[in-house]
Formats: C-alpha cells, structure tokens, sequence
C-alpha cells in the first residue's frame, strides 16, 4: 500500500530503460475505441506502450502489450503483469492519463499518440484535449486518435492536411489565434483571425488532389482532421 503516493512495482523482463530504445510514447486511455483496425495501422514496432487503468481493456484490440502501466485502478482491476506498474493514489490532482503523459515526458520522449482518450465522460475527453496544449507548450508532439479523427495543435510550425481526409476543422481553445493561413482548401484563409467565441472554421475541405496547408502566427488552434 502507498497511501501518499505513486507505489512502482518493477518487473525483471520490462523495467525503465527499456524506454530509451523506443521513439514515441503511446498513451491507451480507458474511452472507447470502435475502429481497433484504424489504431494497430498508426501504432509501430518501436512505440513506448503505457497503459492507463482500464486502457488495459484495449490490450487485446489493439494488439500490443504495455511496455508501463500507469493507475490508480478504480475501473479496472490491477491485473499483476510482469510490467513496470506505477500504482497511483486514487485522490490526486492528475487524471491516471495525464500522469501518464508526465512520466512519458519525464522518461525523455518527444512525440505522443493517444488513444482512447475520447468519448464519455465529456470532461474527461476535454482535459485530455488539453494534455495537447501541455505537449506543446513544451515544445513536444502530440497527437490524439479517436474512430473519427485525428487531432494535434498548430503553433509554431505549419501543417499539412491531404485530401485523403474528408473534413478539416480548426477550433481556438486558447485565447485568440491570429495571423491565421489556410491554403489548398474549399475555404482559403489569410491573415484571419478566429476568437474562443466565435468558431467558425468547422467543416473544411481539402482541394481534390491537393494538400492543405494550415499556419498561424500568433496563439494555438487545435487542428481536428475528420474521417469519411
């Protein structure tokens, strides 16, 4: 039992170091996942598994054993593998995923996926959202998939969008985005400017046979990429 706070169990077949062989950090929350197809074909032979409490329902799904379990196991029993396992106090400031993400940063990645982390609990789905602000705000990758979408924050660099995506989104969950360019898309921007209150960049569409270039200058927007 540790009452004040994270309790590691280690194993002699996984243990910490493990993690410097391996490139990105994958992150399996406990949402649901219906599309376990569309996740085996984004994860790779090289990725950082961390499994998050009942996340560990995925684990037949998606086809991948944790490389690290992270949880305090209030939905999801403790299932004692011959994992790395971080037991976590079930009162505490940050979410079983948001540790996660911590530890995965600790350990030295800079590139995230998650998954199952959207879906039920809506506030659940947008404190996770946010861990995309956090990695940024480090200068990290972040990414979210979910049976719809896929999701990441732009700030500093541009990105790309393909016409394999039926829609694209941009939404401001931070401040005021400034100095927004979008081009190669049915709704071209420049020099635009989209407000927490006023989100009107929903619903775009890449150009056939184009690629859409998205870009802002002042403030994050969450770019959301939208499945057939």
């Amino acid at each position: 039992m540790c009452p004040s706070g994270a309790c590691r169990i280690w194993s002699s077949e996984k243990r910490q170091g493990d993690s410097l062989m391996k490139d990105r950090c994958v992150i399996v929350g406990g949402a649901g996942i219906g599309e376990y197809s569309a996740v085996r074909q984004a994860l790779r032979n090289e990725d950082y598994m961390i499994y998050c409490d009942s996340g560990l329902r995925h684990r037949e799904g998606l086809q991948a054993e944790p490389d690290l379990i992270v949880g305090d196991f209030d939905s999801h029993e403790n299932p004692h593998l011959p994992v790395e396992t971080i037991v976590l106090p079930r009162e505490k400031d940050d979410t079983d995923t948001v540790y996660a993400v911590k530890e995965g940063v600790r350990r030295g990645f800079k590139d995230f996926l998650l998954v199952g982390v959207i879906g039920g609990r809506l506030d659940h789905s947008l404190g996770n959202v946010s861990i995309l602000l956090y990695l940024d705000s480090l200068g990290l990758r972040g990414r979210i998939l979910d049976d719809w979408s896929e999701m990441e924050i732009i700030s500093r660099a541009p990105a790309e969008i393909s016409d394999d995506w039926a829609f694209f989104s941009l939404l401001n969950i931070t401040g005021t985005a400034r100095g927004i360019t979008v081009r190669g898309a049915k709704y071209p921007l420049e020099d635009a400017e989209i407000t927490c209150e006023y989100q009107y960049g929903i619903s775009n569409e890449v150009l056939p046979g184009e690629k859409a270039m998205v870009s802002v200058r002042e403030g994050r927007l969450l770019l959301i990429r939208v499945r057939a």
